[in-house]
């Protein structure tokens, strides 16, 4: 059995494709050939590296053709972007692959109209970003049920771990906040910080699309969220922050108005406005009745090896580390 991983080195490949090896796998990892693995594994070694520009090729019309040449029993994508980019790698798949596997975004929900919300909440998409995603799981699975195309969505929260920049208490990827909260310093929440974000370990992500490939005949026409157990609020997530960096709760909540200008920075402003309009809160229970998921991580076990990793590689500075 052969299986392709579209965007092989990244958050979820670098979990991902050990995973394949070790359920004895082809596995081949296609990147740009920019980046390396997050996390180093002997299994790496059985990893066939194929360096590929995805958007170059798609421009010359022909990366949908390389990948079905590769004849691959699975193909995972994982940076599929584009609308129309997920129907051109379909034309070029069908009839040449067993098992094609999305990766979407919880963010093709939009706003959620009760939470926990399951798979099947009507989508309501906001930003190009989720409009697109929502696009092509919606196609995907007409293709599925019309066509027989043996596809599935998987839909990652907010991807965290070691080695990368990720969601924090505030809802954006500046890792200083996690500085100030390991000095003990203020941070500003916005509003009362009751709004929920739904992060999810990459290892956990990865665990979704392995039990997808393993349970195929369960998982084809399907989508499925990979987030942790349970949400959490912005509010809460900062403060079990400041205890594991045992210093005392040290958060001033703020008006929006009066929290974008403490905070200055146009992105983080930009990212927060987006987290907090979506307040992510999303169920698993549909990837655990049917394919097994069992997330290994809660946002706050994540979080925390993912700060290791920041202050290990320098990016943040914090007391007595």
């Amino acid at each position: 059995m052969k299986a392709v991983i579209i965007g092989g080195c990244g958050h979820i490949g670098t979990y991902l494709a050990p995973k394949l090896v070790e359920y004895g796998y082809e596995t081949v990892a296609i990147s740009r050939g920019l980046s390396k693995p997050y996390v180093k594994s002997g299994m790496w070694t059985w990893i066939e590296k194929v360096k590929m520009d995805r958007v170059q090729l798609e421009k010359e019309g022909v990366f949908g053709k390389l990948i079905a040449d590769m004849h691959a029993d699975v193909v995972v994508d994982l940076i599929g972007f584009d609308f129309n980019s997920t129907v051109g790698m379909v034309e070029a798949l069908k009839g040449n692959v067993g098992h094609y596997l999305f990766c979407s975004s919880i963010w093709a929900h939009g706003a959620a109209s009760s939470v926990p919300a399951p798979e099947n909440l009507p989508r309501r998409p906001f930003g190009d970003y989720g409009i697109n995603k929502a696009k092509s799981e919606a196609y995907l699975h007409e293709q599925h049920y019309k066509c027989g195309f043996p596809e599935t969505v998987v839909m990652p929260g907010h991807i965290t771990g070691p080695g990368w920049n990720f969601i924090g208490p505030c809802g954006n990827l500046d890792p200083q906040v996690f500085g100030r909260i390991g000095r003990g310093e203020k941070i500003f929440l916005p509003n009362f910080g009751m709004e929920c974000l739904h992060n999810v370990h990459a290892d956990d992500v990865a665990q979704v699309f392995m039990k997808s490939i393993l349970s195929r005949k369960q998982a084809l026409g399907e989508s499925f969220h990979a987030v942790a157990a349970s949400a959490t609020t912005m509010r809460g997530i900062a403060e079990k922050m400041y205890l594991w960096f045992g210093k005392e709760s040290n958060i001033e909540f703020l008006p929006w108005d009066k929290w974008c200008e403490a905070v200055k920075d146009p992105g983080f402003i930009s990212s927060t406005e987006n987290h907090v309009l979506h307040s992510d809160n999303y169920s698993a229970e549909k990837g655990r009745r049917l394919i097994g998921y069992n997330p290994r991580y809660s946002i706050f076990e994540a979080m925390c090896e993912g700060v290791t990793s920041m202050i290990e590689r320098g990016v943040i500075k914090v007391d007595g580390l």
